[in-house]
């Protein structure tokens, strides 16, 4: 979609890597409450993730008015809150995409949002959560046509765009979008210049298999992805087709990109199959990793493998069963907002 005086991309902005300095994270307080095994208990998850991120960057909380009162009574006087209507409580994908640019301007992307291909209803407030949070961020706002989510995308900040063809391309979300059309639009909308396309995950039943259930760019050159695990699995043969679609790949830079593989939270199995068990679902924050912690014995494993990863960073593991239930994870209730 063309914007009256240019796409993002065409005036020199682009998304940054998670890993570049946030000015806050923003999240959105649980609100639909036919949709949770739990909502008080679900609440309380989402408190202790806030509490986690707070420890190393503002955090702010968009909650509706009636929820409020308990909102603040939960989590006290460090978390900001911004009394707005919502739906319920996605900030990776019904918030913005922030974009910076070289001189320490900021701006947004606002996609549409059709609670991942019309799941949920009503969504139309959360569909207009992402012109709110630039307007309040006061940041020029770039406006999309395309349906599409921030878990759906992860980028590394010099150009390259990490998604899936079951996602975006689903006719539940752009029906008169071509492939080449969508890439275009991604590329314009987030300042890229490389897509790399993955199979994804077509059995997932929540978002048609966002990236960030299965891989993640980690620095530049590098991406951390789930690996296959046991061959007797009914998914490892779509783990191993997202390792395949990686393998041999260089970034916009010319790269060749780095795999390193962790495990499923498999032991998590019985939960059911719409609980996210994924450890790629994470969120770097300033100085830190917020990672979900299942009480199974991949937490220490994935714990070490982090630590290595980020040695300038400390790994905050955060229990995330009640959020879990729902589909998503730690990655999928935040947003980041850069820094200037």
């Amino acid at each position: 979609m063309q914007n009256a005086n240019g796409t993002p991309k065409q005036t020199g902005f682009r998304m940054p890597a998670e890993w570049e300095h946030h000015e806050r994270s923003w999240m959105m307080w649980p609100a639909r409450a036919g949709f949770w095994d739990d909502i008080a208990a679900t609440r309380r998850d989402y408190a202790a993730v806030a509490h986690a991120i707070r420890a190393f960057e503002p955090v702010t909380m968009a909650v509706r008015p009636e929820d409020a009162a308990e909102a603040r009574s939960m989590l006290g006087g460090d978390i900001a809150l911004a009394i707005t209507a919502i739906d319920d409580s996605w900030a990776r994908d019904a918030g913005p995409c922030f974009l910076v640019d070289d001189h320490g301007a900021r701006a947004g992307v606002n996609f549409r949002f059709n609670a991942w291909g019309g799941k949920y209803q009503p969504h139309d407030k959360d569909d207009a959560f992402a012109g709110y949070v630039l307007q309040q961020t006061n940041v020029r706002t770039f406006n999309s046509r395309l349906v599409a989510e921030g878990g759906g995308m992860s980028v590394d900040g010099e150009g390259t765009i990490l998604t899936t063809e079951s996602c975006f391309p689903n006719i539940n979300r752009n029906p008169d979008w071509t492939r080449d059309e969508i890439e275009l639009e991604l590329k314009d909308m987030l300042g890229g210049n490389k897509v790399i396309w993955l199979p994804g995950n077509p059995e997932e039943i929540e978002t048609d298999g966002h990236v960030d259930d299965i891989a993640t760019f980690v620095a530049p050159g590098v991406v951390l992805i789930e690996h296959a695990g046991d061959p007797q699995s009914p998914w490892h043969a779509i783990s191993m087709a997202n390792i395949r679609a990686l393998e041999g790949q260089t970034d916009a830079k010319g790269r060749q990109i780095k795999l390193i593989t962790i495990p499923e939270a498999v032991e998590a199995e019985a939960i059911g199959d719409r609980f996210c068990r994924s450890y790629v679902n994470s969120y770097l924050v300033n100085g830190g990793v917020i990672m979900p912690r299942y009480g199974v014995r991949s937490d220490d494993l994935v714990r070490e493998t982090f630590e290595a990863l980020f040695p300038g960073r400390t790994v905050r593991q955060v229990s995330i069963d009640n959020i879990a239930v729902g589909g998503g994870g730690i990655h999928c209730i935040t947003q980041q907002e850069p820094a200037a």
